[in-house]
């Protein structure tokens, strides 16, 4: 592969409430067993991408622990690999990454050392399988500057997404990050791919210029002046930065398809192991329509539910629509439905939680 990858893991929003106040929203657990981060690198290691920088700097630290062995995505050699940059002061900075393009511009010495000509940025926060060389071939092909991978939604708010137009040669001719209202369905995933020398000399002009934002400041600004493709992915993609897209996308994981697209269809996708039992169910325990992690043991009801590792669920107890992330310990004659449960948490015996008119937070 002619690309080296970069990862922007650093970002927070309050739109995920408590769930983001312990760690980063890349390292959200997913699907029983996975983090939200899993699914950049994986994409990245199977498209032979074998030079990755992931930025980190909010709450990082669950992010660097899940990140601290880079052989589980196939980066652990001798030319290459995964390099983790957080905010680091130097002589000449003190600041904190003050946004994606200053994020990639206090890291352009890395950018420089490398060798290859292409460069592919992805977000930390979605969900998502691509074949990278699939997009570096459309965009040599159109002789593009920058190529946007793109995607049409249409059962979701389009505003928090950077909004695009296109002509028929698949150019983009209008970019409107998160608009307040929009009619458009066609939305930047936050994939882009550029060549290493253009991205170079488009940071260091908004670093000289004071300016930190690479969908602002370089997207929107030189969409006139730069050949800006929209390349659009047709299989499933999901952002989880609000809570209910959170819930919504671990929850399409109990749709056999979902699954088998990201577990079963090759190429497959990756995280770290951790060496657990397999999943306990007790009699009279019952289990409908679920992910159950490794590591749980099962003594009452659960349905269309995610358990994810070394859940504890008691006798008598009802887990319905709901999300347990690790290590929670759910006591005897516990009710839980429509929400999310914090890793561990203790719940007591006899709680009642039901999210009534929107996903409950419990903490």
């Amino acid at each position: 592969m002619r690309a080296v990858g970069i990862i922007l893991a650093g970002g927070n929003t309050k739109r995920m409430k408590a769930l983001s106040d312990k760690r980063a929203v890349a390292a959200m657990p997913i699907a029983g067993s996975y983090r939200s981060i899993d699914f950049a690198l994986s994409n990245m290691t199977n498209s032979h991408v074998q030079k990755v920088a992931v930025l980190t700097q909010y709450n990082s630290r669950s992010l660097n622990e899940h990140l601290s062995s880079s052989k589980w995505w196939n980066f652990g050699r001798k030319q290459g690999g995964l390099f983790v940059f957080p905010p680091t002061i130097t002589t000449t900075n003190s600041y904190w990454y003050r946004g994606t393009a200053d994020a990639m511009a206090q890291n352009i010495s890395w950018l420089k050392e490398c060798h290859e000509p292409y460069v592919i940025i992805s977000p930390g926060d979605c969900i998502y399988k691509l074949d990278f060389n699939r997009i570096l071939e459309f965009h040599i092909a159109k002789r593009a500057d920058i190529t946007v991978v793109s995607k049409e939604i249409y059962n979701e708010d389009v505003t928090r997404f950077g909004v695009i137009k296109v002509n028929d040669d698949d150019r983009i001719v209008e970019f409107n990050e998160k608009p307040m209202i929009s009619n458009e369905h066609l939305i930047s995933t936050g994939v882009y791919v550029l060549r290493r020398h253009l991205l170079i000399e488009l940071l260091e002009k908004t670093a000289m210029e004071d300016r930190y934002d690479f969908v602002q400041d370089i997207l929107m600004r030189y969409k006139d002046l730069k050949r800006i493709y929209s390349y659009k992915m047709v299989s499933y993609w999901s952002n989880i930065a609000t809570v209910d897209s959170y819930f919504r996308t671990n929850m399409d994981f109990l749709n056999p398809e979902t699954r088998a697209h990201f577990w079963h269809d090759e190429p497959t996708i990756y995280t770290k192991i951790d060496d657990n039992p397999p999943a306990k169910y007790n009699p009279p325990s019952s289990v409908r329509n679920a992910l159950v992690a490794s590591g749980c043991i099962i003594n009452g009801h659960v349905e269309d539910a995610i358990l994810f590792k070394n859940v504890f669920v008691g006798s008598n107890c009802t887990i319905r629509n709901a999300i347990i992330l690790n290590g929670v310990h759910i006591s005897d004659n516990c009710c839980i439905q429509n929400c999310i449960v914090e890793s561990g948490t203790t719940i007591a015996p006899g709680s009642v939680y039901v999210g009534e008119n929107e996903i409950k937070i419990v903490t």
